[in-house]
């Protein structure tokens, strides 16, 4: 079954297609800048002019949109970065010193993984300030646990296997074992939690921007524009609707890739869920 068979995967495709043109079109162009404020054109309804209308600030939401959406795949891109790359060695790690070594690793992925996003964005935020990059810190380091508990779980039934045994047999190190054996056995999971992860990270980045937490003006984030929208719900609805659909746009974009990977990787699966 390939993946373009799955029905799931081309929506998804489709969808994060879609927001993933948007962002480099927007790199290089915006129908207006996003940034500049233009008090005469303020809450005006969507128009010919303006798709998405204008804020408070009278600033192209349309314009707006096409910025966020560079802060939202940054954001998932460097946080399920951070979090992938720690966590998968960790578990690997953790999978490989079995006992009391592997048992202590796992506590401190456990330990991590008892602060959520937001108090562990709290606490950055009160030591280096609110930004982007802080809030990215602290998606990535609440990743961490996320992945080493697959790694580990994935990892751990692959190093008794007979041509892992047979390997060792043949003189190959356990370094290499772990780049030629397992991690390309472990990678379907790991893919699929990491599409799954790239949409919460969004989600996590728009709740944090929300809060003031997160990416600050006058850069564009989809959550810090649902904050300032909810003043003007009763007068500018579209303030609030514009970036809620995006949200929304991307997220299920990449849950249904997500899907669609975890469907063709491992049919047994897809199986289970459609009986």
């Amino acid at each position: 079954m390939t993946f373009f068979a799955n029905t799931h995967f081309r929506i998804g495709l489709t969808l994060c297609l879609v927001v993933v043109l948007m962002a480099a079109l927007s790199l290089v162009w915006t129908p207006y800048d996003g940034t500049v404020m233009r008090p005469a054109d303020r809450l005006q309804g969507p128009s010919l002019r303006h798709p998405m209308g204008t804020d408070q600030y009278g600033r192209d939401l349309f314009s707006r949109i096409m910025g966020g959406s560079v802060t939202s795949i940054l954001a998932g891109l460097v946080t399920v970065s951070i979090g992938m790359g720690l966590g998968v060695a960790l578990g690997l790690a953790a999978a490989y010193h079995r006992g009391v070594p592997g048992e202590a690793l796992m506590r401190l992925a456990d330990l991590l993984f008892a602060f959520p996003a937001v108090l562990t964005a709290i606490l950055i935020t009160t030591i280096w300030g609110p930004s982007l990059t802080n809030a990215m810190l602290a998606i990535g380091i609440f990743y961490i646990p996320v992945f080493a508990r697959l790694t580990r779980a994935t990892a751990a039934a692959i190093w008794e296997r007979d041509f892992i045994i047979a390997a060792r047999a043949a003189g190959m190190g356990e370094v290499r074992i772990v780049i030629d054996h397992i991690l390309p056995n472990i990678l379907s999971p790991l893919l699929v939690q990491a599409t799954i992860q790239f949409a919460v990270a969004i989600l996590a980045e728009a709740g944090l921007s929300y809060l003031g937490l997160g990416t600050q003006p006058p850069a564009a984030s989809w959550g810090r524009m649902l904050g300032e929208a909810q003043t003007f719900m009763a007068m500018a609805p579209w303030m609030a609707v514009c970036p809620g659909l995006a949200i929304a746009w991307t997220v299920l974009g990449l849950n249904l890739l997500g899907d669609g990977l975890r469907d063709t990787l491992d049919p047994r699966m897809a199986a289970e869920r459609h009986t």
